[in-house]
């Protein structure tokens, strides 16, 4: 199934702008440039040169060779979110058919989506959602209970379940993250009441201010027992920080780092484990989503998606289509990723 051509779509539109007599037919009317010509899909990671988003990028590429079509990556040098929301304006007046974006901050991003949507360009969202938004879909690559509870786990078990730890993070509107700290929050009170979350700070996409942040919270709890780097800077941020204050053993620290950046910290002990999910089976999936949204294609409770991802899940309630289970990263199976 191709999208509808530009006439079908003006014709369906000036069908409606007679019959609620609302007029003639706006000018903000979506049409392409070829009716059958490649899908265009632009995707807006957080911020350009992650390693995390490097990969998401080589799947959704290889989804889009396999698909027929265009694929195009633009993320903005930081994490301010006037930078992400100017690319995005940008790319509607370049006409993509679909435009993938992890937002920053959902609210900052809210409008830009709703006057792309308003232009008729589909727009989903994609690693982390602005549900409040006018996005069509939120591809997410785990539920946040299955990353948090198994960031928690992770950590109590080599703490014995109890002990202080902190938390670092990386945006403070990150609605995935934020998720997922509420989780590890209620989850460590209800699971491991000897534990005890003394902060959360955090260090934006930077991992040496994650690092530095790191080290502060250390000296000001003396008696801390773990660290959680909640995103890929600051999950090899917490690590090096153990690292550097010579805590390796007794401070431990888990995260959601990539797995080659996280294997020096694997390896040496001051990471006890990566949980992450497939990135680059992130980027396929989103791609795969932006040709269905496309296409005017919906979506099955269960999408087979690739021999790779055969049965993606789809809940109609919150439109999100879930990738899978987070997977453990150790230093048993880190060689198996390559990004």
């Amino acid at each position: 199934m191709r999208r509808p051509s530009k006439t079908l779509v003006l014709g369906v539109a000036l069908l409606i702008s007679a019959v609620t007599g609302l007029g003639s037919c706006s000018s903000e009317v979506r049409t392409t440039a070829a009716d059958d010509g490649p899908i265009k899909i632009a995707f807006v990671p957080k911020v350009a040169g992650l390693a995390y988003y490097d990969a998401m990028n080589a799947g959704g590429m290889a989804a889009a060779k396999q698909l027929g079509a265009q694929w195009l990556t633009k993320g903005p040098a930081t994490v301010d979110p006037a930078a992400q929301t100017a690319i995005v304006r940008d790319l509607v007046a370049q006409h993509f058919d679909v435009i993938a974006v992890a937002p920053n901050d959902p609210a900052a991003l809210a409008p830009a989506i709703a006057d792309a949507r308003a232009r008729g360009v589909h727009v989903l969202t994609t690693d982390t959602d602005a549900p409040r938004s006018q996005r069509e879909v939120f591809v997410s690559q785990a539920s946040p209970e299955g990353v948090g509870t198994a960031l928690v786990d992770s950590l109590m078990a080599k703490t014995g379940g109890a002990g202080k730890f902190a938390i670092v993070s990386c945006g403070e509107t990150a609605a995935n993250l934020n998720a997922w700290i509420d989780v590890e929050k209620s989850y460590t009170a209800q699971r491991y009441p000897k534990a005890q979350i003394v902060e959360t700070v955090y260090a934006g996409e930077d991992t040496t201010t994650a690092t530095e942040l790191a080290k502060q919270v250390l000296d000001r709890h003396p008696d801390l027992t773990g660290l959680i780097g909640e995103c890929t800077t600051s999950a090899p941020g917490v690590a090096q920080a153990v690292r550097d204050q010579q805590k390796i053993g007794r401070v431990y620290t888990v995260g959601t780092g990539t797995p080659q950046t996280m294997k020096p910290y694997l390896l040496d002990g001051s990471c006890t484990a990566s949980v992450l999910w497939n990135v680059e089976s992130l980027g396929y999936l989103t791609a795969w989503t932006a040709q269905q949204l496309a296409e005017g294609r919906g979506f099955s409770p269960s999408n087979n998606v690739s021999p790779e991802l055969p049965a993606v899940k789809y809940d109609q309630r919150a439109r999100t289509l879930l990738l899978g289970d987070p997977l453990l990263i150790t230093q048993n199976n880190v060689d198996q990723f390559k990004y």
